[in-house]
């Protein structure tokens, strides 16, 4: 078992691995080397080194992506801060399962396996306006689903979500770790009533568990849900097995905030995927630093705009691995 309390995953924390130095300077000497323009393929380049440095080898691959869905139910929605009722959790996992969903499209387009899970969908977490969230054994529980579904072989990992209610959950997070207002957007469509309720939502939550929010992984486990803090398990566990992550939307994103939060640097084998038309999405990659590598308009989450850069960071270790270099092909160097 990787964890047990929350004090075992701050203990995780502060012994992250690192990538692999010398793959890493490998990496990059071949790509000084390759048949082209020094940086003439822009952030394909620099993709293709990271990629190196976390796999542990110059010439690193993406033959065997893997996207993971996670499903939780809010108890929030109760304040009608979504545009759709719970039971479409339900219904959405049950269209995953069955190959309906637009996830299920590009995980086939990229060649990536596609995990669902669904987490006690019949029991909602607590409405976080009037009590935590989840209890801490609920959250590490969620946590280690999350960290046990990273597939180690993978070269690549994904992690999507699905759970009505959780854009609130996820605008009262970042509002917890970074402070502002104007983190609440309109998720699935809400109308202006409907936002203002979100707003609300998130200021009552903030102001009833105030005295623990200092502390990330309680700010997790008091406004999160079982998926988003699937997500955040899933993320510590690709790091502590050297596997390389892209970020999705605003959820995901805040999601993996927690950790970077808790530990600065937790997300360095992280890149983000996309920018959403969620409105706080950009300011979130932001206080991230991320800079996306796609910008669509996309605001469906299940890991779609990560999905979709999936085919971006295959083209960028395509070249990276598999041109010539000067030597390799006859031509002069200039």
């Amino acid at each position: 078992m990787p964890f047990q309390t929350l004090a075992d995953v701050r203990a995780m924390l502060a012994k992250l691995p690192a990538p692999d130095a010398a793959a890493l300077a490998a990496a990059e000497a071949r790509n000084g080397q390759l048949t082209k323009p020094p940086g003439a393929l822009g952030r394909l380049e620099k993709v293709a080194i990271w990629m190196g440095g976390w796999q542990g080898t110059a010439k690193p691959t993406a033959e065997r992506p893997q996207i993971v869905i996670f499903a939780g139910n809010h108890g929030v929605t109760a304040k009608g801060v979504s545009a759709f009722p719970a039971e479409v959790t339900a219904q959405m996992v049950a269209n995953f399962a069955h190959g309906g969903a637009a996830i299920n499209q590009l995980a086939h387009a990229f060649g990536a396996k596609l995990d669902v899970h669904a987490l006690d969908l019949n029991s909602p977490t607590a409405d976080f306006t009037e009590a935590p969230a989840m209890t801490e054994d609920e959250v590490i529980d969620a946590m280690r689903k999350g960290y046990d579904a990273v597939n180690l072989e993978a070269d690549l990992f994904v992690a999507g979500e699905m759970g009505i209610g959780n854009t609130t959950a996820a605008a009262a997070i970042a509002t917890a770790l970074y402070g502002g207002v104007g983190w609440a957007g309109r998720g699935t469509g809400v109308d202006d009533e409907g936002l203002r309720r979100k707003e609300a939502a998130v200021a009552a939550g903030l102001e009833r568990h105030k005295a623990l929010l200092g502390d990330p992984l309680q700010v997790l486990r008091c406004l999160g849900g079982r998926e988003i803090a699937a997500m955040t398990g899933a993320y510590l566990g690709a790091r502590m097995g050297q596997v390389p992550v892209i970020l999705d939307g605003f959820i995901s994103c805040a999601a993996a905030a927690v950790l970077e939060k808790a530990a600065p640097g937790a997300l360095d084998h992280c890149i983000a995927g996309h920018q959403s038309a969620e409105g706080a999405h950009a300011r979130l990659l932001e206080k991230l630093g991320k800079e996306p590598l796609l910008s669509l308009g996309l605001r469906l989450g299940e890991g779609s705009g990560a999905a979709l850069a999936i085919g971006v960071v295959q083209g960028a270790v395509a070249c990276h691995s598999g041109m010539l270099t000067f030597a390799e092909a006859g031509v002069a160097a200039g």
